[in-house]
């Protein structure tokens, strides 16, 4: 991706240098609730039962701050490049609509912080937080989507750019939709959350195909966002936890149906070929 370095926007909350609180209902990313699953099999710890019940905080100790190095200050940089082109890009697309665009802020953080959601913890991933129209993000995150087989910096623009898109579904009205048809019908929780997911993906393929048009993307980026996207569906992530798959318990999306979503607003660049909803049903 045709980027130039440079320092963080006033968009870009930097609170790598602070300490934290301890674990407790922050809202889950992207991949969030999988990591979650992975942390409590291996420790034994119902983390997701506290996630959802908002309990039980697990206060974890944090060291002095250190200093950034290089490599991460570029991905610092990336972060703020990726999240000021996607904002610019929304405003652009929800003008035509007459719809005012708020601009979100990131948060780039170190194992823990404080978010609108509750706290916000690396294991859980990068995530949106609609009570503070905030974007929670760990940088070491990119370490574990390489370990999930994605690497690349327009890997780390897809990431952004989804959770970019889960505001774009609080500005729209969205969000609060589907939390009111889940409290409504919560056996339909996840088959509603997956298509949240889902969209977000869209989106983000939508913020894509605009980098395309605007002949910012390089050769290899379209296939390092479909790799990301594949690498965190939920059928991969439990295959790698447990070694099976159940999709009933899909909170995401599978792997195809992330890549297909993904393409779906690629190539077609409308908001309006979104309507993963109408698909599910």
């Amino acid at each position: 991706m045709r980027w130039t370095p440079g320092g963080l926007s006033s968009d870009v909350e930097d609170r790598r240098g602070q300490s934290g609180g301890g674990f407790g209902g922050g809202g889950l990313g992207i991949v969030g609730f999988l990591i979650l699953l992975v942390v409590s099999l291996v420790t034994g710890r119902n983390y997701i039962g506290a996630y959802f019940s908002g309990g039980g905080a697990t206060h974890v100790q944090q060291g002095a701050p250190r200093a950034a190095s290089p490599q991460e200050d570029r991905s610092a940089q990336l972060a703020s490049f990726v999240l000021g082109d996607t904002q610019d890009t929304w405003t652009r697309i929800l003008a035509r609509e007459n719809i005012r665009y708020p601009r979100a802020k990131l948060v780039l953080f170190r194992d823990y912080t404080q978010s609108g959601c509750g706290t916000a913890q690396s294991a859980t991933g990068p995530f949106y937080c609609p009570a503070d129209q905030k974007v929670y993000l760990d940088l070491g995150f990119w370490d574990q989507l390489k370990q999930y087989g994605a690497s690349g910096e327009f890997a780390q623009a897809y990431v952004i750019a989804h959770e970019i898109g889960h505001h774009v579904q609080n500005v729209l009205g969205i969000e609060s939709k589907v939390r009111a048809m889940q409290q409504q019908n919560p056996r339909a929780r996840n088959q509603l959350s997956v298509a949240m997911e889902l969209q977000a993906d869209c989106f983000a393929g939508v913020w894509a195909r605009s980098t395309a048009d605007r002949q910012i993307l390089e050769q290899g980026d379209v296939p390092a966002a479909l790799q990301a996207a594949a690498a965190v569906g939920d059928d991969r992530m439990q295959k790698m936890a447990r070694g099976y798959v159940t999709p009933d318990s899909f909170t995401h999306g599978s792997s195809q149906q992330r890549v297909g979503w993904f393409n779906r607003g690629l190539n077609s660049g409308q908001v309006s070929a979104c309507n993963t909803f109408s698909a599910a049903q």
